[in-house]
């Protein structure tokens, strides 16, 4: 439906469970690590009626209109205009969230593909794909190396006579399998490495940041290897492609320069022919039409000017915010969840948000910050948890890990070491959860058991450890009677 998130029936999460859960509400042990968006669907209705929200929601539901009311610069109210089985009301409310998110508008940018009113195959959004058979034995192009990009060429690979993926910039690409089978996340989302990451030199980080992404590869040996291979740009999780690639059934090519009635000419010079179809995964802009006043939430070339990434800083009232607006390493849910918490206590007077200048300083300053790590200003992309601590700082709930190494010093070091899992946001202040030590405690169980589907004895050497060892001693002996 137009104005609706929409995916394709094969979509798997890139998170795993424990990164990716509501923190006061855990994946059930037996859930996959990355799970499909059927199970994703039903962990939401099970979170919902497991704290009794579905009384509190009102469904089939559109929202119309969104207005400021003539005294909000006293009240900070707003006037909301809703649409029910054809009849529209309107209700005042005392703040407004909007969670829209940003992969509704599919971004479909013909103006840079020239030729393509002449091209006599089909062509789509990604948007619109949902599965493959219509596909089978034709030669398919996709336009984009992103997650769906990849995703939609490895399904078609299995159907499709060819398949090729034309990438403008390139893209780190990860598998969500990372070393010793664990979760990439589980890894490489921890406190000690953001702290590293911040505290070496950049260029020392950014050789540190290439080197764990070709360490399982090169990604110019496959034609991947992005344009600018310092940037912090999001990478593509895909456990498959480079099988797809190698095999031949997907070949990488370089952007599109032109389209022809029923071939494609790249920037390399290369013509490939007998094109049936091409799938557009150019991504996603932001929109909110429902805004009667399209100027309080301001966004120019896609990039929205919002405080912290929620609120609108020349507000009279910080009555609104817009949540989900924001994309990096981690999850999507636990992100959006600290962001409403804040969000609330910036409603209730309990936080206290600076003057607009400074608001509009701090929403520089980030930009500034953005083209440094990631190469560009007009990015949803951030830090995961240095954003995340700088929400929870302001509403007390930043897990203290100093403090930590004194009162529980385990608990401490899984905090820091450890994956930064959702539930150390409940560890503390408002919103405090009971079982959020225990959760942190037990995470490494429930991601191993849904893989331990079959009782397997441990490894074991086939040579005794002490002749391993002393093989290993034998050249350092030579070495020693030489010298």
């Amino acid at each position: 439906e137009e104005g609706r998130a929409s995916i394709y029936r094969t979509v798997f999460t890139n998170s795993c469970k424990e990164m990716m859960c509501y923190p006061d509400f855990p994946f059930p042990d037996d859930y996959p690590n990355y799970i499909h968006n059927a199970r994703l669907h039903k962990y939401i209705r099970d979170y919902a009626q497991h704290f009794d929200l579905l009384r509190h929601i009102r469904f089939k539901t559109t929202v119309t209109k969104i207005r400021k009311r003539p005294d909000f610069s006293a009240t900070g109210q707003w006037e909301v205009v809703t649409r029910s089985d054809g009849k529209e009301e309107a209700a005042v409310f005392d703040a407004v969230m909007v969670c829209t998110g940003h992969h509704v508008y599919p971004n479909l940018p013909l103006a840079h593909f020239p030729g393509i009113e002449k091209f006599k195959g089909c062509y789509l959004h990604s948007r619109d794909y949902k599965e493959p058979e219509k596909f089978r034995g034709k030669k398919v192009l996709v336009v984009g190396l992103g997650n769906s990009g990849c995703d939609i060429a490895v399904e078609l690979s299995t159907v499709a006579s060819q398949v090729y993926l034309s990438s403008r910039r390139g893209s780190w690409v990860m598998s969500r399998v990372w070393n010793f089978g664990y979760p990439w996340d589980m890894l490489l989302i921890t406190r000690f490495w953001t702290w590293l990451d911040n505290f070496l030199p950049k260029a020392v980080s950014d050789w540190l940041y290439v080197r764990s992404m070709n360490q399982q590869y090169k990604h110019e040996d496959f034609g991947l290897m992005p344009v600018d291979g310092s940037s912090r740009r999001e990478p593509v999780l895909n456990d498959d492609i480079l099988s797809r690639i190698t095999c031949g059934v997907v070949l990488i090519k370089p952007n599109v320069k032109e389209f022809r009635e029923t071939s494609v000419l790249f920037q390399d010079g290369t013509v490939q022919d007998d094109l049936d179809a091409v799938i557009f995964a150019s991504g996603y802009s932001h929109s909110f039409p429902f805004m009667e006043d399209e100027s309080i939430i301001e966004s120019k070339n896609n990039e929205a000017t919002l405080y912290k990434c929620i609120v609108p800083p020349k507000l009279e009232k910080p009555t609104m915010a817009v949540i989900g607006l924001v994309q990096s390493f981690g999850s999507a849910i636990p992100t959006a969840d600290v962001q409403c918490r804040w969000a609330v206590k910036v409603f209730q007077g309990l936080c206290t948000l600076p003057s607009v200048n400074e608001m509009l300083e701090d929403i520089e300053e980030k930009k500034r910050n953005k083209i440094r790590w990631f190469g560009t200003s007009n990015t949803l992309q951030t830090d995961y948890i240095t954003y995340m601590n700088e929400l929870t700082s302001a509403i007390g709930a930043k897990p203290n890990v100093l403090k930590l190494l004194l009162t529980d010093p385990l608990l401490a070091l899984k905090v820091f070491f450890g994956p930064c899992t959702p539930y150390q946001f409940r560890l503390t202040g408002p919103g405090k959860w009971s079982g959020a030590r225990k959760a942190i405690f037990t995470q490494w169980d429930r991601t191993l058991k849904p893989t331990r589907t079959r009782e397997a004895p441990p490894a074991t050497s086939t040579l005794p450890s002490l002749l391993v060892l002393g093989m290993l001693l034998i050249p350092l002996l030579l070495l020693l009677t030489v010298l």
